[in-house]
């Protein structure tokens, strides 16, 4: 059970995407319209399958950060599970002809966001956990 809070949750829009580009969908693509709201200024407001999954990825990445917050055991699994999702992307994205889109880009690159503030988090917290002792560290 601990493995499965560990694993990224940057993963879900991977797993979203392959699946959408790879297999493709029934009337499904990346430029489907999946709503639209009619504005105030007369306006009308759509929102496509791409676009509700980076405002969905970047939702994921928000509660990726919180989970950067803890410490211990789990949390080095998280940051292991993280670098090995965006090596995934950054392969895919090099290798696969259909992963070679801005989406997928910026899928990328909200998962090396969750790499980079995981690490970054953690070890501003390390520091904050090392005590001195009497005499040292004193300026």
């Amino acid at each position: 059970m601990a493995f499965l809070a560990s694993l990224p949750l940057t993963i879900l829009p991977f797993l979203v995407y392959n699946v959408l580009a790879l297999f493709g969908g029934p009337g499904l693509s990346f430029q489907s319209e999946m709503f639209s709201v009619p504005m105030v200024s007369g306006a009308r407001f759509a929102m496509t399958f791409a676009d509700l999954l980076v405002a969905s990825a970047l939702i994921l990445l928000f509660f990726e950060i919180l989970k950067a917050t803890k410490i211990g055991k789990a949390a080095l699994i998280d940051h292991i599970l993280s670098v090995l999702v965006f090596v995934a992307y950054l392969v895919e994205f090099l290798i696969v002809p259909q992963a070679a889109t801005s989406l997928f880009f910026i899928l990328m690159v909200v998962s090396l966001v969750d790499v980079i503030a995981g690490f970054s988090i953690s070890i501003t917290g390390a520091r904050r956990d090392v005590t001195f002792g009497p005499g040292e560290g004193h300026y």
